[in-house]
């Protein structure tokens, strides 16, 4: 199957991403995984991508279909794909649309992890890790087991991203509502649209995926 996560920073899209390329093959297409890889790779195209990255401007939407049809094709993709993080609004998602007909591809399935956004911020903002080992850990749901003192290597020294900040993560909520929620109307009119609860834990949010795959699955075959 070929399907979108759409959801909000800390929504969970990442891990069931993940998932899915590991139980059902699809091919796992982070916008950010794929930048950097081409960025990486000294073509054309890539040169153009680390341009603009380095700049610190959006990557034109043109140049993301480009990445995207480009990516769609190689060996991988044939057993399905997962985007993270495209479209973001509905131009982008006409053009997606316009270049999977152009390859005869088809979009079978969109999932919305719908989050509360007050409990949204909490979740993300709580969260801090070891500056040493990377092991993650959050003021309220994950305590190390000895204050102030990392489980995994010991160490007393922790960071916090400065976007998981409670404002930072306030203001990504509203950019991500103001462009994206046309494309939940959008994709309901086609009949793409499946809704899950992105705020319960992670083995609910993957049981309601697996229906609302099944559910695309249904009506893909008409039974």
């Amino acid at each position: 199957m070929r399907i979108i996560l759409l959801g909000p920073p800390g929504a969970g899209k990442g891990t069931q991403a993940e998932y899915l390329q590991r139980v059902h093959g699809m091919a796992k297409l982070s916008t950010g995984d794929m930048l950097r890889a081409v960025a990486a790779t000294g073509s054309e195209l890539g040169l153009q991508v680390k341009d603009v990255m380095a700049a610190g401007e959006l990557v034109p939407d043109d140049v993301m279909i480009r990445l995207i049809k480009h990516r769609i094709r190689q060996a991988d993709c044939n057993s399905g794909f997962v985007l993270d993080g495209f479209p973001r609004t509905v131009p982008q998602a006409e053009a997606l649309d316009s270049m999977l007909d152009a390859e005869k591809k088809t979009l079978d399935c969109v999932i919305e992890l719908a989050v509360d956004d007050a409990a949204l911020v909490e979740r993300v903002a709580g969260r801090y890790s070891c500056a040493e080992c990377g092991a993650g850990y959050h003021d309220k749901f994950r305590l190390p087991k000895q204050e102030g003192v990392c489980d995994n290597c010991y160490s007393t020294s922790f960071i916090r991203r400065e976007d998981d900040k409670a404002e930072t993560v306030g203001k990504r909520l509203e950019a991500y509502h103001a462009a994206t929620a046309p494309l939940l109307p959008y994709y309901r009119v086609r009949g793409k649209l499946k809704t899950v609860d992105g705020m319960a834990d992670i083995d609910e949010v993957t049981r309601q995926i697996e229906i609302a795959l099944k559910s695309c699955e249904k009506g893909l075959t008409g039974t």
